[in-house]
């Protein structure tokens, strides 16, 4: 068994086979991703792969942070986008020693370590558990796609009355990238006043306007305004992920900016022979939020699959998650 860290080391085409067949696959953990993220000089990238008579599993980990200096220190943390890439006979002790060796080389940079799986890692949980990692109830909305016919049927009849009436209106759906700075400057607002979590910088969103797994859906008003859009990725021909999503929906609350935005990537998943179409979370079981409602609507399942954690800094984590609390309620 041979760990891999050296992304040179690790073989394009194994890995691409990796996750052709791999049963937990996401766009995330593709060497295209990887391409991706180190091509914006944003984040610290880290490759932990593990060969086991052919590449077995393989986890792309991204660190982010928060400013600089002491901040910087307080918020670092490693996200393994979607889970790590394993293959369906990966045994116990090569998926032990790809989580092992991930800590060792993560847990001096970062707070805490965290999975956020978009696919059923229940098998592997007992694995994970051995190695130091919390099971984290998560959420999650799954919308089939496979049978374009159906995809309008399975929504709430409010949620098809207002796609309906919003088409009436005049509501338009572009992919002109022309109005990505329109489109980044609506979303760059509903962070600030509602989100209230750092958003990538513009480059980053420029950068995906290349990337051949990236498509853009916007929202245009009548007279032309853009007034909301979508972003989403896309593991070809499988699964098509939401990933940034915004609307002006008050100010033009006849026109439901954000659900147009959302229908027309789920239609252009169901119409372009995509299995699924990821919404990307649904909150936390036992809290409301109001994301899951809106979400619920579009005739997903909703799933369980939750989230791996690992604290590095048990203190340091404990006092952020309890600042993010305060800071949250006080917006409310």
């Amino acid at each position: 068994m041979k760990l891999l860290t050296d992304p040179s080391n690790i073989d394009r085409q194994q890995w691409q086979e990796l996750v052709d067949h791999s049963p937990v696959a996401s766009i995330f953990q593709t060497p295209e991703m990887y391409d991706f993220y180190t091509s914006l000089n944003l984040y610290e990238v880290a490759i932990v792969a593990v060969d086991d008579n052919g590449l077995k599993g393989l986890a792309l980990c991204v660190t982010q942070s928060n400013g600089k200096g002491i901040k910087r220190n307080l918020t670092s943390r490693a996200i393994i986008n979607g889970g790590p890439l394993l293959s369906d006979d990966i045994s116990e002790e090569a998926l032990a020693a790809l989580l092992n060796t991930t800590i060792n080389i993560l847990k001096q940079r970062s707070i805490y370590i965290e999975t956020r799986n978009l696919n059923d890692y229940s098998r592997w949980r007992n694995t994970f558990e051995k190695c130091g990692f919390d099971y984290v109830p998560h959420y999650n909305f799954h919308i089939d796609t496979t049978d374009p016919n159906l995809v309008d049927k399975r929504m709430d009849k409010s949620r098809r009355r207002r796609i309906r009436r919003a088409t009436e209106n005049g509501v338009v759906i572009s992919n002109d990238i022309s109005q990505l700075p329109d489109f980044y400057n609506i979303l760059s607002n509903l962070y600030r006043t509602k989100i209230h979590k750092p958003l990538p910088p513009y480059s980053m969103f420029e950068q995906l306007t290349k990337e051949p797994f990236a498509r853009y859906f916007f929202v245009q008003s009548p007279d032309g305004k853009t007034i909301g859009g979508q972003v989403i990725l896309m593991l070809e021909h499988r699964v098509a992920y939401a990933w940034y999503c915004c609307g002006m929906d008050k100010e033009y609350h006849d026109l439901y900016p954000s659900i147009m935005a959302n229908y027309a990537a789920i239609r252009y998943a169901a119409d372009n022979d995509y299995e699924r179409y990821d919404m990307m979370g649904g909150g936390t079981p036992g809290e409301d939020y109001g994301v899951r409602d809106f979400k619920a609507q579009f005739g997903g399942n909703m799933v369980e699959q939750g989230r791996y954690l690992y604290t590095c800094r048990p203190l340091i984590y404990w006092m952020g998650k309890t600042a993010m609390t305060i800071i949250n309620r006080l917006h409310k």
